[in-house]
C-alpha cells in the first residue's frame, strides 16, 4: 500500500510538471506578440499616408444596374463560387432637371497609392496605382488621403488586359511607396493589406501569402496573382499589400467568394507586374506588348502520352500563325516549348506574360521538344496588335469517340473559312462521349488524327479505325477561330 501510494504521488508529480508552465515563459510569449503588433503598426504608419480613397462619378441610364461593369458582365462564372471586383457600394444621384431624360449618376469607389511622386519647378505630380476596373468609366475622380486632403485625379493611362490604371493628381511633397522585388517573396511571409472596404478609410489587415504565380484564375487577361489571407473586401481594390518592411508586393485586385466579403482567398497583382505596366502608361500612356503569333495550350499527361513525352514538361504548340515571329523563327505546330529566354516553361500563363513583357525587336531563344529531340530557335518578339452553323454532306460516324463528321466540301470550307480538303466538320456530338466532355462542338474542323491530316470523312473514320486497340486517339481541332490538340481515351 505505501508503494503504490508513493507511486501515485510520484505520478502526480510528473503530471503537475508538464503542466505547469513556467512564468518567464509566458512573458516570452507575451513579448512576441507585442512586437509582432508593434510590426504591424510600424507598417500602418509608414505606408497609410500613401494610401488614397477613390471615389468615382460615372453616367447610367436608368434601365441600366448602377454599378461598373465586371468582367463577367451579369454572371458570375463557377455557379455560386465568384471572383467579385471590389467596388463598394454605388449610389445613384439625385435627379436634375438639366440632365436629359433617363440619364442618372452614379458614385463608385476603391482604393489606390502613391508609386511616384515628381517635384518639379514649375509643377509637381504625383501618380498612383489602382485598378483599371475602378476607374474605367470615370468622368470624375477624387482622391482622398488620410490626412483628408483631397485632389481632382486624371487618368494617366489604363491597361484592361492586366487590369491596371495610374491616375495622377497636382501636389507635392506627398509620400510615395517603394514597390519591392515580388519574386522574392515567399509562402508564409507576413503581408498588410490597407485600403477602404465598404468606404470604411484606411483599414487595416494582416495575413499571410498564400500562393505566388497564379496564373489561370480567369480574371484578367494577363495574370500572375499573389495569394492572401489577408481580409480584403469590397472597396480594397487598388490598394496596397506591403511586406513588413513596408514596401508593395502586390496590388489587391479580386477575391473568392460565395457572399461577396472575405472568405480568406484574396489575389493581388505582384509589384514587379505593375512596375513594367505603370512605366509603360506614364511613358506612353498604353502597354506594348510582345508577340510570337502561336496558339498554345497546357500539356497535359494524356496529350503528353500522345506525343510520348514526359507530362510536365512544357506547353504544346496547337497553332502557328501564317508571317508571325514563331513562323519566321522554324517554330511548327505540334512542337513542346520547354524553355523561354533560358528559364524553364511550366505553364502558359506565365509563359504568356514573360513573352508580353519583352519588348518587340528583342531577339530570344526558345527551347522546344520536336518528336522527342531537343532543338533551340532564335526568335524576334514582334508587337502585339489590338487589332489583332452546318451544310449537308456525305457523313461518317465513329461510335467509339462519339463523334460524326461530314467531308469539307467547298461549300462547307467557305462557311468556316477553310480549304477544300483541309480537314472534317464535325456535324454531330454524341451526349455524354468522351468528344462531349472534351469539349468538341458541332462546328468545330478537325485538321488532324494522330498527327496526320485528314482531307476526308472516309479518311477519318479509317484512322480513328485504326486506333481502336490502342484505345486512344490525338485530335487536331479547329473550334472558334482557335486549334487545340485533344487526346481521347476510352
Amino acid at each position: 500500500m505505501h508503494f503504490k501510494k508513493t507511486g501515485f504521488a510520484c505520478l502526480l508529480l510528473v503530471l503537475v510538471s508538464f503542466i505547469t508552465i513556467p512564468a518567464y515563459a509566458l512573458d516570452d510569449g507575451v513579448e512576441n506578440l507585442r512586437r509582432t503588433g508593434k510590426a504591424f503598426a510600424s507598417v500602418a504608419r509608414q505606408v497609410s499616408p500613401s494610401v488614397v480613397f477613390i471615389q468615382v462619378e460615372s453616367k447610367a441610364s436608368a434601365t441600366s444596374i448602377t454599378q461598373f461593369p465586371t468582367p463577367f458582365g451579369d454572371q458570375w462564372p463557377f455557379a455560386d463560387d465568384f471572383f467579385k471586383r471590389f467596388f463598394g457600394d454605388e449610389f445613384p444621384g439625385s435627379p436634375r432637371s438639366d440632365r436629359p431624360q433617363g440619364e442618372r449618376r452614379s458614385l463608385g469607389q476603391g482604393s489606390g497609392f502613391v508609386f511616384l511622386s515628381k517635384d518639379g519647378l514649375l509643377s509637381d505630380k504625383v501618380y498612383i496605382l489602382t485598378n483599371n476596373h475602378v476607374v474605367e468609366n470615370a468622368e470624375k475622380i477624387r482622391v482622398q488621403f488620410q490626412d483628408g486632403s483631397e485632389y481632382s485625379a486624371k487618368i494617366t493611362g489604363r491597361d484592361p488586359q492586366s487590369d491596371v490604371a495610374v491616375i495622377e493628381i497636382k501636389a507635392g511633397g506627398l509620400p510615395a511607396l517603394t514597390l519591392a522585388d515580388s519574386s522574392e517573396l515567399e509562402v508564409g511571409e507576413w503581408v498588410v493589406a490597407i485600403g477602404n472596404p465598404f468606404g470604411l478609410s484606411h483599414t487595416l489587415t494582416v495575413g499571410v501569402v498564400s500562393a505566388t504565380g497564379r496564373t489561370s484564375v480567369g480574371i484578367n487577361d494577363y495574370e500572375d496573382f499573389i495569394q492572401t489571407d489577408a481580409a480584403i473586401n469590397p472597396g480594397n481594390s487598388g490598394g496596397p499589400l506591403a511586406n513588413l518592411d513596408g514596401n508593395v508586393v502586390g496590388m489587391n485586385t479580386a477575391i473568392f467568394s460565395r457572399s461577396g466579403g472575405y472568405m480568406g482567398i484574396g489575389f493581388a497583382i505582384p509589384s514587379n507586374l505593375l512596375k513594367a505596366i505603370a512605366n509603360q502608361l506614364i511613358e506612353q500612356g498604353e502597354v506594348t506588348r510582345g508577340y510570337l503569333g502561336i496558339v498554345i495550350q497546357q500539356l497535359t499527361p494524356e496529350l503528353a502520352q500522345s506525343f510520348n513525352i514526359e507530362s510536365g514538361q512544357g506547353i504544346l504548340v496547337a497553332q502557328v500563325s501564317e508571317d508571325s515571329p514563331a513562323q519566321k523563327a522554324g517554330l511548327h505546330q505540334g512542337d513542346v516549348i520547354v524553355a523561354f529566354a533560358g528559364e524553364p516553361v511550366k505553364d502558359i500563363g506565365g509563359f504568356r506574360n514573360r513573352v508580353s513583357l519583352t519588348p518587340p525587336g528583342i531577339q530570344e531563344q526558345l527551347t522546344i521538344l520536336r518528336d522527342g529531340k531537343r532543338k533551340i530557335l532564335n526568335v524576334t518578339i514582334g508587337k502585339l496588335s489590338q487589332d489583332k452553323p452546318i451544310v449537308q454532306g456525305p457523313a461518317q460516324s465513329a461510335e467509339e469517340i462519339g463523334l460524326t463528321v461530314q467531308t469539307l466540301t467547298r461549300q462547307l470550307a467557305e462557311q468556316f473559312d477553310a480549304e477544300p480538303g483541309e480537314g472534317v466538320v464535325v456535324t454531330q456530338v454524341r451526349p455524354g462521349s468522351i468528344s462531349a466532355r472534351a469539349g468538341i462542338e458541332p462546328g468545330a474542323v478537325i485538321l488532324q488524327v494522330n498527327r496526320k491530316a485528314v482531307k476526308s470523312a472516309d479518311e477519318f473514320q479509317r484512322a480513328v479505325e485504326e486506333s481502336i486497340r490502342g484505345k486512344r486517339v490525338l485530335l487536331l481541332i479547329r473550334q472558334g477561330g482557335m486549334q487545340r490538340y485533344v487526346s481521347l481515351g476510352w
